[in-house]
């Protein structure tokens, strides 16, 4: 899918804004983790994340979405090895699966995006590692997205810490600017080379989304055209913020 590329920077009254469609975003996929168990099907994890969004009247961006056909549903779940933009349905979550959940809220025209996976009752061990790795390198590349920092920075940390644990990050798909749009510019790889890229400045506001993967990074389109999963079966993991680059430092918007 195309990427609007244009930068807008963000006012402070704009990040404010931002910060309740963060907070709302967080809220929903609040509330569609609490009810993740064996038995329950991703549609009542669609479900419970709609309730928060109409409880507040807001919209998700995700839904209808243009793609090879509208995106269906409010948010995207995706089980073991598919990675992101999974369809909410019939499928039951089974004991041992890990689920990510991406959702968006569009709340006075300015977009929150943020993304967990969980897991489904008592899980292996290496599906926990998988998760604690891909949640601790959010944090680490979000340490980097000060001002005057570049994006091969961020993307760099990211990749150096999930390498150092023997995994993978995904080469295909990145974060990106969010805002007015669910897709700004730039795009904010997984992966750099420190002080490449363009350089990041207060006022961007950013979708920072490692996605990793116990095996290689190659990954194919399911049948439904829209679900990405690794090509060799192995499990991933998807963790995102939004996050305001602030002279101030980084500034998490998709937290409660």
């Amino acid at each position: 899918m195309s990427f609007e590329r244009q930068i807008n920077l963000k006012t402070e009254q704009e990040i404010a804004v931002m910060r309740e469609a963060g907070r709302i975003n967080a809220e929903a996929l609040h509330a569609a983790s609490a009810i993740v168990r064996p038995g329950v099907t991703t549609a009542e994890l669609n479900a419970a994340a709609e309730g928060v969004l109409i409880k507040h009247g807001v919209t998700s961006p995700f839904k209808n979405y243009p793609g090879p056909y509208p995106y269906p549903a409010s948010i995207c779940t995706s089980i073991n090895d598919e990675l992101v933009h999974g369809i909410p349905g019939k499928r039951k979550l089974k004991e041992g699966d890990i689920v990510s959940m991406d959702c968006g809220t569009t709340y006075q025209g300015f977009v929150g995006d943020s993304a967990v996976t969980v897991g489904v009752g008592k899980i292996s061990e290496p599906a926990q590692r998988l998760l604690d790795v891909t949640r601790e390198a959010l944090r680490i590349g979000i340490e980097q997205m000060v001002p005057g920092n570049h994006v091969g920075d961020v993307g760099a940390a990211i990749q150096d810490y999930v390498e150092q644990h023997g995994m993978n990050v995904v080469r295909e798909y990145t974060g990106h600017g969010v805002g007015r749009q669910m897709h700004e510019g730039p795009a904010v790889p997984n992966y750099g080379i420190p002080g490449r890229g363009m350089e990041l400045r207060a006022g961007m506001t950013i979708a920072l989304e490692p996605m990793v993967m116990l095996g290689a990074y190659f990954t194919r389109v399911l049948p439904d055209e829209w679900t990405v999963a690794s090509r060799d079966g192995s499990l991933t993991a998807h963790f995102e913020h939004s996050v305001a680059i602030t002279d101030h430092g980084p500034v998490i918007l998709t937290e409660l």
